[in-house]
């Protein structure tokens, strides 16, 4: 990778010199430093893209270097090189950060490749990071795990090429946001993604919804309408739910990509259109193809890039930032004072196995935002969110008329607060901001008594 700057700390000259040798010949610049110590006193005046370390150095080790170095700057991808090196001299090294671990002296061809995935990978989570700050604007990619970093890096990888996507992954898991971020980054993105909810058409109008329909073609059909393939001619079409599409229809649309035409319902000229599909679902196609509920043919045409969007269970670690930056937005969006959260009850919200997924702590956050006055404690959010044995928990899971359920939420969010201030009303009254009197009105309307 030319122009990528490259350090090397080793106390031996002849490895020094190889390397500066092999590097310079591949168009790499090189920083050659003879001890850890002159090593990190480079690092004042230069970021290198990559740093190559030996571990048995007089002075200060490698090691000890290598959490230096972490502390400097975390992002750089270290080597770790060594003549005595073990299995657990490798784990330790790993854990500390190190990117991979090489025998002395190196392979040359071993040691170029490994340099080279170092820094393609360290450019792709660049690249990711700055593709997550253009997305904050409306709908931001969270999270730091490494399985949402895995997906976007294929993000980063395939939104460029002209393949077709198949996005899996449970309901609220953030298909659709996945999916434009594909065409953001995709060379269509000036053109329209137009989305199209399989699930919620019914099946005797996808084909008009998909293809469009000349005027009189159906009862109603009372003028000539385009449809999504038209809409999104040079652009993207979402196709979301895709396993809900019937077996009539995903024929039709098989026959679209084959063809790269199609005609009108009503219609006979054929219309030729460009598009780039990406399809998404909940479902397991291949389960569905078994039960003949799915097309193979069609499936395989979809599957070229195939991104699973891991469930919120599989990356807990991103929940602290999704709580933080979903608190921040509803509070804003319901003009509420901004409020923060405990980190114990932050943790209790990590416990959660959270089957709604993303979708779920959302609506979560922004019932404690509404629900709680001031900071949000581990109590709040089991009695909101995990129905610790009263009954908020069972309330949000109930088939009732709305102003029922705001009746009740009220009811028992007023007997708390009296509880919490030990049934002192004019307290009470005060922290909620409410007159006294209206305070006892609505204890009069809930029957709400001490010894409720």
């Amino acid at each position: 990778m030319p122009s990528a700057t490259l350090m090397v700390i080793d106390d031996e000259k002849s490895i020094r010199d190889i390397m500066q040798m092999t590097f310079e010949f591949e168009g790499y610049e090189t920083v050659l430093c003879e001890s850890a110590k002159a090593g990190l006193a480079a690092l004042e005046d230069t970021r290198p893209d990559l740093i190559l370390l030996d571990i048995k150095m007089p002075g200060m080790d490698g090691m000890e270097a290598l959490d230096r170095i972490k502390e400097i700057d975390a992002t750089i991808p270290v080597i770790i090189l060594t003549g005595h090196g073990n299995i657990e001299t490798a784990v330790e090294a790993t854990k500390k950060g190190a990117y991979d671990f090489l025998s002395k002296p190196p392979d040359r061809d071993k040691i170029l490749i490994t340099i080279r995935n170092a820094l393609e990978q360290t450019e792709l989570r660049r690249q990711n990071e700055a593709m997550r700050k253009e997305l904050e604007g409306a709908d931001p990619i969270i999270g730091r795990s490494g399985a949402i970093q895995n997906v976007l890096e294929t993000v980063q990888r395939v939104g460029p090429t002209e393949a077709y996507v198949l996005i899996t992954g449970e309901n609220g898991t953030g298909k659709e946001l996945l999916a434009k971020a594909v065409h953001k980054y995709s060379k269509r993105a000036a053109k329209p993604m137009v989305e199209v909810n399989c699930a919620a058409i019914p099946n005797e109008l996808i084909e008009s919804e998909l293809f469009g329909h000349e005027k009189g073609s159906f009862t109603g059909a009372t003028t000539q309408r385009f449809g999504k393939f038209e809409n999104a001619d040079n652009g993207t079409l979402f196709l979301d739910e895709i396993g809900d599409m019937s077996l009539d229809a995903q024929a039709k649309v098989l026959r679209v990509l084959e063809e790269g035409t199609f005609e009108r319902v009503g219609g006979s000229k054929k219309i030729r259109v460009d598009v780039r599909i990406i399809a998404a679902t909940n479902k397991n196609l291949r389960d569905e193809i078994k039960e003949k509920n799915f097309r193979e043919d069609l499936y395989h045409r979809l599957n070229v890039i195939p991104i699973q969007v891991p469930p919120l269970r599989e990356r807990r670690e991103d929940i602290p930032l999704l709580v933080d930056y979903f608190l921040k937005q509803v509070c804003v969006k319901n003009k509420l004072p901004a409020k923060e959260i405990d980190e114990e009850a932050v943790e209790v919200l990590k416990s959660y196995s959270w089957p709604g997924n993303i979708r779920e702590l959302r609506n979560a956050v922004e019932r404690l935002a509404i629900f709680v006055k001031e900071r949000i404690t581990k109590q709040d959010v089991e009695t909101f969110i995990m129905g610790s044995g009263d009954e908020y928990g069972s309330i949000f899971n109930q088939e009732m008329k709305f102003q029922d359920f705001k009746d009740q939420a009220e009811s028992i969010f007023i007997q708390k607060q009296l509880e919490r201030y030990g049934w002192n009303v004019s307290k009470t009254a005060e922290m909620l901001d409410v007159q006294r009197s209206h305070l006892y009105t609505k204890m009069k309307k809930y029957g709400l008594e001490r010894d409720s």
